[in-house]
């Protein structure tokens, strides 16, 4: 993890990050303090939010909320109003994943699945996007996947969520654009807590054979690239999905 400022045009800048208390989002969060931003998480497990704050004093604050309920992201983001009065860049990050072969996919497993990883970066998108329109200048990134580029069996939901996300990001880029960039960022294989819960030691050396650098992304290595693409040195980037994979989908 960096120690010093990447880019001075982060400094002071107001960082939203759902699913911010662990993974990615927790690696992302704590890049951004390094760059001297002023960063909030949202977090749906207040337990883990709570740790995460107290381990993490450099997070300035952390707001409960489940992502795929449409008025408590309305919530969230008005407390975060009333915290900071506003908000500059949103990583919208929140999401999960459960392996199941796609013929046992169950109504509520899928619904579970899309409303978290779907409806959650539309409704914080959408929420985000209001107040930076009104201010005259944002960014939003979004956590897409390469799953969301090409198939990968038993993730059938996960999947389609993520192809959404990527589409989703492209048409927000079209409409918000000059004053909003929007890109997705496609991770293949993370080791975050997420993916150790689904896989066993065996299965992740498996799956490091697959990949041309013969490792998984450490979650800081994706927390860089959002830090890239949030700065003024990305100025030019918009509508696109970035994959940051070791190779997978060459």
């Amino acid at each position: 993890m960096s120690s010093g400022r990447y880019s001075d045009s982060l400094q002071g800048k107001r960082v939203v990050i759902t699913g911010g208390a662990s993974g990615i989002g927790l690696a992302t969060a704590n890049r951004f303090v390094s760059e001297g931003a002023t960063v909030i998480i949202i977090d749906n497990n207040e337990n883990s939010l709570q740790k995460t704050l107290k381990e993490y004093p450099g997070i300035a604050h952390g707001v409960i909320a489940d992502v795929s309920d449409a008025q408590e992201v309305k919530q969230a983001f008005e407390k975060i109003d009333r915290l900071v009065d506003g908000v500059d860049i949103l990583i919208a990050n929140a999401g999960i994943s459960v392996r199941a072969n796609f013929i046992d996919i169950t109504p509520e497993q899928w619904r579970k699945v899309l409303g978290i990883n779907l409806d959650g970066i539309f409704y914080t998108s959408q929420e985000a996007a209001k107040r930076m329109l009104a201010q005259g200048e944002g960014v939003i990134l979004m956590t897409a996947s390469t799953n969301g580029v090409v198939g990968h069996p038993y993730y059938a939901d996960y999947n389609a969520s993520k192809a959404g996300v990527n589409l989703l990001a492209r048409t927000m880029a079209l409409e918000l654009a000059p004053t909003i960039r929007v890109n997705t960022v496609c991770p293949g294989y993370v080791l975050t807590p997420m993916q150790m819960a689904e896989y066993t030691p065996e299965m992740l050396k498996q799956v490091d054979e697959t990949i041309p650098l013969k490792r998984h992304a450490l979650p800081e290595e994706v927390a860089n690239l959002y830090v890239f693409l949030a700065s003024k040195e990305a100025a030019y980037i918009t509508g696109q999905h970035i994959p940051i994979d070791g190779g997978e989908l060459a």
